[in-house]
């Protein structure tokens, strides 16, 4: 099997949404007048209502059928087979909750997208696509073999991964090259009575320099140039924009221990590569989580659909 194709298709976030309803919801039935209790020789024979289609989940009125997810759910395990990989331990609902999100999340941003003017390719454009990222139309026929696909199936898949795919495209395009940035340096201690010596040796005028050097050799406490949002202490983020350059901070208490920091130098600056893609991926969760509370959400889902399957004997 063509490993590579897996990894795209991860890219795209985990498996490939499969929904085979989400352009055409299922109408439903007219009312319809009970049938006289005297018997009519010229009366309309009964007929029942059609059994509504099991749903995983609807948004915005759109469905997932309860099939496509169980599709899914299987598809997820065999990639996480094929990978090498394995689902984190966690009871069975909360993974298949986990795979309905992305599904949930993929069509969020698939409507997303139409609303902002994406126009999908056609069917023959949307295969001669994936037949190049597979390497070939083989090896694509292979996965989707493997995968329970047919053609028309994987289609409605992929055009729907293509959409939601423009739509993160879209809003990470808007994050600016640019942003105000702070040059940082910090010592990390990990017990509070040692950070207060150090304030007050840093209060008798001993170098910050010089402290947090003997603290970290390598990095010096060197923080380098970071935009709000990047660090994952918060904490250390806002007290480091609170400061003007030359500025030392008081003790910052984080999960990691107790910091102090000074900034050496603040600024708009160009963001570098990891810093605008960890901006990116914040504004597309920001998207989603405004997009989900205006939107009509129904979890349908059982708990839970299907049992583990054992993974195959090698």
């Amino acid at each position: 099997m063509n490993k590579r194709l897996w990894l795209i298709w991860g890219l795209m976030g985990l498996v490939v949404a499969f929904l085979a309803a989400c352009t055409a919801a299922q109408a439903t039935p007219s009312p319809r007048p009970l049938p006289s209790l005297r018997p009519s020789p010229s009366a309309t024979p009964f007929r029942p209502s059609p059994t509504p289609l099991p749903l995983a989940a609807r948004v915005n009125g759109t469905p997932i059928p309860l099939a496509d997810f169980q599709a899914e759910w299987a598809r997820f395990r065999a990639a996480q087979q094929q990978l090498g990989t394995e689902i984190a331990p966690q009871p069975l609902a909360e993974a298949q909750q986990r795979v309905l999100d992305d599904l949930i999340d993929r069509l969020l941003l698939a409507q997303g997208a139409r609303e902002h003017g994406y126009t999908p390719p056609d069917d023959e454009a949307l295969w001669a696509q994936a037949v190049r990222q597979a390497g070939g139309e083989q090896a694509l026929r292979r996965f989707l073999d493997q995968m329970g696909y047919d053609r028309q199936s994987f289609l409605q898949a992929y055009r729907q991964t293509e959409a939601a795919a423009w739509m993160v495209r879209y809003l990470a395009a808007q994050v600016p090259e640019k942003a105000e940035q702070v040059h940082a340096r910090q010592i990390l201690v990990y017990n509070e009575q040692e950070a207060q010596k150090l304030v007050a040796r840093l209060q008798h005028g001993e170098k910050f320099e010089d402290l947090a050097a003997a603290y970290d050799p390598i990095g010096r406490g060197d923080l380098g140039w970071f935009p709000r949002g990047y660090l994952l202490q918060p904490q250390v983020e806002e007290a480091a924009f609170a400061l003007q350059p030359g500025q030392v901070s008081e003790i910052v208490t984080t999960g990691l221990g107790y910091h102090i920091i000074k900034v050496e130098a603040r600024g708009v600056r160009v963001l570098s590569p990891d810093a605008r893609r960890a901006l990116q991926m914040q504004a597309v969760q920001a998207w989603l989580r405004q997009r989900r509370s205006h939107s009509e959400i129904q979890r349908l889902l059982p708990t839970p659909t299907v049992e583990p399957q054992p993974a195959p004997t090698p």
